[in-house]
């Protein structure tokens, strides 16, 4: 089985493209970083060090990296049976033409082996998205061998990977928490599905995708966001703090109530989950910076996102949401001079007020009571 792997960064090299490699594909990696793609060519192995209850290191060997603007990736792409991505939702749209040409050549050179395409990012559909990213880049003449024999495989993934620290010795090495889920929508497959292991498969991802984006990215970016008002640096020290760990447990229990009236979830089952992703937090082997988890907050405040997306499931189903509320309050709150999406968040602040800014950035209407009460909130932190 021949795998590309659309970005070779902690997440590609420590997750996804550790679990193809460990299922004896041959992995290529496409990224822009010049100089990794050499590191990984000259090494053509890397170490992932596993945290939890216990450490290992695994050895991923038998790899290779092309740059991912170049004619070697659009060869790659030709004889792939399996093309996988995390590169980021920012990034996504942007490899759709690589793709395109890729396939094009794929179709000119007649190959018609089915060859199945899965977007790993922290958004909802994301593969959907790049489909159609790739449909408008790709003549017309192809749609119908588009349709007929590539899959584009919706997803849910989890597995927290924080940035490597500098290792001149190894600087391919990353290290991940044991934790990992990789859920794949086993209806959108062309051909045979690969055997993968680590990929689970079901008829009910979007059950999967929110309680994903519900619970782990809703609790982690609400103890991002009250650390980093605490004065915290990590989401260790945040989470041991007893005043916001029982917020975030609040927060993820309310959004939790939306996906049991929502999927059917177990009520009891959903609780052990969100347990369990309190200790992912307070792993004290992984060392996971507030701002990296907080970064970006006007995509992280947007309408289909971590904060907004179950506080309006908790309004149509009229449930209490009152942690929610001090999550996106304290996102208000969110400064980071290094982030230019910090930035423009404390500029609507400022020139156009608290309320203003809250609704251009969620989305939600001046008139849902909850606007209210998160500014007299954001008022609250502030003093």
């Amino acid at each position: 089985m021949k795998a590309l792997h659309f970005g070779a960064g902690n997440i590609g090299r420590g997750f996804i493209g550790k679990l193809l490699a460990e299922s004896d594909a041959e992995v290529t990696f496409a990224d822009a970083n010049t100089q990794l793609v050499d590191q990984l060519n000259h090494s053509q192995e890397y170490h992932v060090r596993v945290v939890g209850d216990t450490q290992h290191t695994d050895v991923i060997r038998h790899i290779a990296a092309v740059q991912a603007n170049s004619d070697d990736v659009i060869s790659q792409i030709v004889k792939a049976d399996i093309i996988t991505t995390a590169v980021g939702p920012q990034v996504l749209a942007k490899i759709a033409a690589t793709i395109a040409k890729g396939l094009q050549l794929r179709f000119e050179q007649g190959n018609h082996t089915p060859v199945n395409i899965i977007a790993c990012e922290n958004m909802v559909r994301g593969t959907s998205q790049l489909k159609q990213a790739v449909l408008a880049e790709l003549p017309q003449q192809y749609h119908d061998l588009l349709e007929q024999y590539v899959g584009f495989v919706d997803s849910a993934v989890d597995r927290i990977v924080p940035p490597a620290a500098a290792n001149d010795e190894d600087p391919l090495a990353v290290t991940v928490e044991s934790f990992s889920e990789w859920i794949v929508d086993k209806n959108q497959f062309k051909g045979d599905i690969p055997p993968v292991q680590g990929m689970e498969l079901t008829d009910n991802l979007l059950a999967y995708v929110e309680r994903k984006l519900f619970t782990l990215n809703t609790g982690h970016i609400v103890t991002a966001y009250l650390g980093k008002l605490a004065g915290y640096k990590t989401i260790r020290e945040a989470i041991a703090d007893e005043a916001i760990q029982n917020t975030v447990r609040q927060a993820m229990q309310q959004s939790g109530e939306v996906l049991v009236n929502r999927y059917g979830f177990d009520r009891q089952l959903h609780h052990a989950y969100i347990e369990k992703i309190l200790t992912r937090f307070a792993n004290p082997y992984l060392v996971d910076e507030i701002d990296r988890v907080g970064r970006q907050p006007l995509r992280k405040l947007g309408a289909e996102d971590r904060l907004v997306k179950p506080l309006l499931g908790t309004l149509e189903y009229g449930l209490p949401n009152d942690a929610l509320l001090k999550g996106i309050a304290a996102a208000l709150h969110y400064r980071n001079a290094d982030d230019p999406q910090a930035v423009e968040l404390q500029g609507w602040i400022e020139q156009e007020g608290v309320e203003a800014a809250l609704l251009r950035a969620t989305g939600l209407k001046a008139d849902e009571p909850c606007v209210a009460t998160i500014v007299a909130e954001y008022q609250r932190m502030a003093q």
